[in-house]
């Protein structure tokens, strides 16, 4: 009887299953009409990819029948506005690249699907999609016709977090309770107790330690077996084929022992053996999920949100201080960080941040804001209906409408070496037996399952997440907040830094402003402050804090023009109030200053001439960024009116470019990235979206109010602007340690294969081995990130 594999899922065909269509071999009509859905949309390619990539479909029959009730899709929606609405989903089946590939073109089998973004490594796949074209209901079905079903329970939508699988704590019960007995079962044997009670009972003791090892075999070992058999099928080596290996030989040849009476066995080694590996799996998931919750927490960058107390007295408070019933200012561009209801007669609400659709929607008062929605046009007031959410600003904040190529080389690493790790493993475990054969079979399989154990590469695996996710977390704790881990590889490989000028290096808190011109009544004063209210731009929160008048009124028009100013209608007269440009002056005499000019009803009135505080040690940085090597570069929106005084305090070699707009400031980052620069672009966020999401890395400083900006990949306080020359060294000392912590690694593998070649190392010494390398790996990079964050942070000071 021939057997062979279906061409979708690869599971066996024989000539009882066997459905032949289109010249393939198919197990099941599932399997068949999942075929023919993706040959009819031109998703052949799905199966060019891998091998039997799929999964065989699974009949619904009404299971998903609950997914016609509003009240259930409104608690498994993340977002729901218009016609949009997005969908997290846990699908199991996602297990390779084809997966990825079939499901972010989900589009093409339904109309009604506008993007889908799968997330690997937590088996999710968030979709966005029409509610008006397709439902949730139908998605789902597509989704479990084509094999890949989703789990969906109400409790995976609950506040609290689901940190550790339980089956995971069931299972190393399970191995504790064999290991403990099997262990004690085995002191006879161990002791060569010879005498007419153990004669008797020895058999029984050994077939009980049988029994006793059958579950922990598989049961407990078992998400080894499954993941090496994947591995297998996919013909991707990873870390568990070894580990797996290593526990059927182990099983297999104990059992052989025992049945036919040539010895005890290996099941305490191998109960060891699994106990061990799965409290590693254990710590290093409960370890991911405290750097995960770090990094989520962090990803609530120090950018704050105008609240407003009583008597209408602003006041700035982080956004996780948020609380239901505060009402907020949102100005132009400010994104919502919470769900809220509109308070003031309407607004314009940007959803592009959630949905990539830019046109912006018309709310009235009374609507519901969700957050992430960024206002477009005058201030606005909400009232808070819920607190913040890490999880959905998070989701935010990794959205791939923000995403930035980013070289992935640490990882790149990490895989390479496991690919190659495994076959290399196995070949010199298969010589060390066979060789050892030769002179004794029961060596040869010591040394066979010794090597298999000791030589375990999770410490390889470990080291890069561990160092990487270590190191964020410490510079979030000295107020410099990355997007992800992989910005701390990207910033190690920076060799220019670009800064904006006004609002980086420059202060919004202190500055001299003065007026020159015909006067402004007390009405126009208060009028130019209702209108720049609005606007988050460093010069108007400057003037807005200059400007005394009380009174707060509504422009009846209000524009935001990026890198020119602001136009704005108020009492029935119309201001400009921005650059020269903007209120059509050319004179010479206006360049060589920082200014905001002021025209009302087409006359122009005067202008507000800001002598500009620096930030305190901003000379002393870039002194120290120059001495490092760094190709320093000042990108400004404004006028070269500082010119001058730039250059006396710089460095001679600092390169000085004004009159930016914000597309000139990112064809300038453009430029130097053709030049061989790998650019970080630090600046204020307001007009350097551009030039931040261009560069390699995208730095945004906060102070009290500031536009969030998701193009950058790092948010830093204000306070530590100083410290940025350190917050790079740190960088570079941490992809040090990558290194030298896979050099440790592999170093103990070395030493403990060859051990193993010579047949001087038990597995049970070798199961002990195994998990106390993974933990000294663990505590190298821990101390070493702690070390050199003492040394390159100053830690004495930054946490003042």
């Amino acid at each position: 009887m021939g057997k062979k594999g279906c061409y979708h899922c690869g599971n066996e065909v024989t000539t009882f299953n066997r459905i032949d269509f289109d010249g393939k071999e198919f197990c099941c009509n599932g399997c068949k009409t999942v075929y023919e859905i993706f040959s009819e949309n031109d998703l052949n390619c799905y199966y060019d990819m891998q091998q039997s990539p799929g999964a065989t479909p699974e009949e619904a029959n009404g299971k998903y029948d609950f997914l016609d009730k509003t009240e259930i899709i409104s608690k498994l929606l993340e977002f729901d506005e218009g016609e949009t609405s997005i969908v997290s989903l846990y699908i199991p089946h996602i297990h390779c690249s084809s997966c990825i590939w079939i499901l972010e073109n989900l589009n093409k089998l339904n109309q009604g699907v506008y993007r889908v973004l799968v997330n690997f490594p937590e088996k999710k796949a968030t979709i966005t999609f029409n509610k008006q074209k397709t439902t949730l209901k139908e998605i789902v079905l597509l989704l479990n016709k084509i094999g890949y079903e989703p789990y969906i329970s109400l409790k995976n939508y609950d506040d609290k977090p689901q940190n550790v699988d339980r089956s995971l704590i069931y299972k190393i019960g399970i191995a504790f309770f064999a290991f403990g007995n099997v262990m004690m079962l085995s002191f006879p044997e161990y002791f060569n107790i010879d005498d007419v009670w153990m004669r008797q009972y020895k058999d029984f003791f050994r077939w009980l330690i049988l029994i006793i090892s059958l579950p922990v075999f598989f049961y407990s070992a078992s998400p080894y077996h499954i993941a090496a058999w994947k591995g297998i099928k996919s013909k991707n080596y990873t870390i568990d084929i070894p580990m797996a290996l290593g526990i059927i030989v182990m099983f297999i040849r104990s059992t052989v022992d025992i049945v036919f009476d040539l010895g005890p066995g290996f099941f305490d080694s191998m109960t060891m053996l699994v106990f061990f590996m799965l409290l590693g799996k254990l710590f290093q998931q409960r370890t991911y999920n405290f750097l995960s919750f770090e990094r989520d927490y962090k990803s609530y960058f120090p950018i704050a949100i105008t609240k407003l107390g009583s008597d209408n007295v602003e006041e700035p408070i982080q956004i996780y201080d948020v609380e239901k019933g505060d009402r907020l200012l949102i100005r132009n561009q400010e994104l919502l960080p919470v769900d809220s209801i509109l308070i003031s007669e309407s607004a314009f609400i940007d959803y592009s941040f959630v949905t990539g659709e830019a046109v912006p929607v018309e709310k009235k008062s009374g609507d519901k804001l969700f957050a992430g929605g960024k206002q477009v046009g005058d201030v606005i007031e909400v009232e808070v209906v819920n607190s913040v959410s890490q999880s959905y600003l998070t989701q935010l904040w990794s959205n791939d409408v923000f995403q930035k190529k980013v070289d992935m080389k640490y990882k790149t690493i990490t895989d390479t070496i496991s690919h190659y790790f495994t076959p290399v493993l196995l070949t010199i475990s298969i010589l060390g037996f066979v060789g050892w054969s030769i002179v004794d079979l029961n060596s040869a399989f010591n040394v066979f399952t010794a090597i298999l154990i000791v030589a375990c590469p999770c410490a390889l695996a470990l080291t890069a997440p561990f160092t990487l996710g270590n190191a964020i977390r410490i510079l979030g704790r000295k107020k410099f907040y990355l997007k992800n881990v992989t910005v701390v590889e990207q910033m190690a490989k920076v060799n220019t830094v670009v800064f904006d000028k006004t609002g980086t290096i420059t202060t919004n808190a202190t500055s001299t402003i003065q007026y020159v011109g015909s006067d402004l009544t007390r009405e126009e004063q208060s009028d130019i402050r209702n209108i720049i209210r609005g606007s988050n731009h460093p010069l108007s929160r400057k003037l807005y804090s200059f400007l005394k008048t009380k009174v707060i009124a509504k422009p009846e028009w209000f524009e935001e023009i990026p890198g020119l100013g602001l136009n704005g209608t108020i009492n029935s007269k119309n201001y400009l109030i921005g650059s020269p440009k903007l209120v059509g002056i050319h004179d010479d005499k206006v360049i060589n200053e920082t200014a905001v000019h002021i025209q009302v009803d087409g006359k122009y009135k005067g202008k507000f001439i800001f002598a500009n505080h620096y930030r305190e040690g901003v000379i002393d940085l870039f002194e120290s960024l120059d001495k490092s090597g760094y190709k320093l570069v000042i990108l400004s929106g404004d006028n070269d009116g500082e010119a001058v005084v730039l250059r006396e305090l710089l460095p001679e070699s600092t390169v000085l470019a004004f009159n930016q707009k914000p597309e000139e400031k990112l064809e300038y980052v453009k430029s130097l990235q053709e030049e061989g620069g790998n650019v970080m672009m630090v600046g204020d966020g307001l007009n350097d979206a551009g030039a931040l999401a261009q560069s390699n890395v995208g730095v945004s400083i906060s102070e009290n109010v500031n536009v969030f900006t998701p193009a950058s990949d790092a948010i830093l306080d204000a306070h530590m602007f100083s410290y940025l020359d350190n917050f790079l060294k740190y960088s570079i000392n941490s992809v040090k340690i990558i290194k030298l912590s896979y050099i440790l690694a592999l170093t103990y593998n070395v030493i403990g294969i060859t051990v193993c070649l010579f047949n001087k190392m038990s597995p049970l010494v070798a199961a002990i081995i195994m998990p106390a390398s993974t933990i000294s790996i663990i505590s190298f990079v821990t101390i070493m990130t702690n070390y050199f964050a003492r040394k390159n942070l100053n830690e004495d000071h930054i946490n003042r």
